[in-house]
């Protein structure tokens, strides 16, 4: 696969047209880096001239913020802003909503503004720009349903984008009883992740894949590294991984156009 870093770019004089934001998920996590695999492949087939800051790329400060450590995050986001103003970067893509709504919201404050993408929403903007399109026959017909990530949906009001790629791939979606504005969290977000459950409760996680398995899919859909990771587990809990598959929306694309 074709990845260059910032550095390498700048090296040669280049600006590319967009860097690809990684994450840590998307860096460490073994399910995520399919995703960031998938999604660089989708990039290449479009041919978007996009690069990675490598080992210059640090946390976001999201998780930092979200545990209550507002000092912590600050400093994460004026090094990661010092970083990006100096390569000039002007549009930044993600596959992690988390770091899509803090690049978005709260970066600006501080210094760091830019145009910011969900992978879904520039994988849309891709496929109108006559530079990509989804082989709608590869996954026709399988019983699919999508989870919405809470800081793409509800933080920031983005239902249809992941929604109209999914269309695309001619599946058969079944809505959860709780979707878009009323969707539930998988139970990752707001630095939850890190934290053990109470005893005596029932994870997060667990309530959100029995929503899934109501709707008898052979597919759950996510758009976020984290939602991926949560589904998968609910789905082992489940003693349903035999039945059922969870993949990011980049991922089924990739799989659709046989990337």
């Amino acid at each position: 696969m074709k990845v260059t870093t910032m550095a390498e770019m700048m090296a040669q004089g280049k600006q590319p047209e967009v860097l690809f934001w990684v994450g840590a998920a998307g860096s460490y996590d073994d399910k995520a880096k399919k995703i960031t695999r998938a999604f660089v492949k989708i990039l290449n087939q479009a041919n978007v001239d996009f690069s990675v800051l490598g080992t210059e790329e640090s946390s976001t400060g999201d998780a930092a913020k979200r545990a209550g450590n507002e000092f912590l995050f600050q400093m994460q986001a004026m090094m990661n802003i010092e970083i990006l103003n100096a390569y000039e970067v002007k549009t930044i893509v993600t596959c992690d909503p988390h770091s899509f709504n803090t690049f978005k919201n709260e970066y600006p404050s501080l210094g760091g503004k830019y145009e910011v993408f969900h992978h879904t929403q520039f994988i849309q903007k891709l496929i109108a720009q006559n530079r990509l399109k989804i082989d709608e026959t590869t996954l026709k017909g399988k019983r699919l349903t999508f989870h919405d990530p809470c800081y793409l949906g509800r933080a920031n009001d983005e239902y249809e984008s992941p929604r109209d790629l999914i269309r695309r791939l001619g599946v058969n979606l079944t809505e959860m009883k709780r979707y878009k504005s009323t969707a539930l969290c998988c139970g990752a977000g707001g630095a939850q992740m890190f934290k053990d459950a109470e005893k005596g409760d029932k994870e997060v996680n667990i309530l959100r894949t029995e929503d899934a398995l109501e709707t008898n899919p052979q597919i759950i859909a996510t758009g976020c590294p984290y939602c991926k990771t949560m589904m998968s587990d609910g789905v082992k809990f489940k003693e349903k991984e035999s039945e059922i598959v969870v993949k990011d929306i980049a991922e089924l694309i990739a799989e659709a156009n046989h990337l």
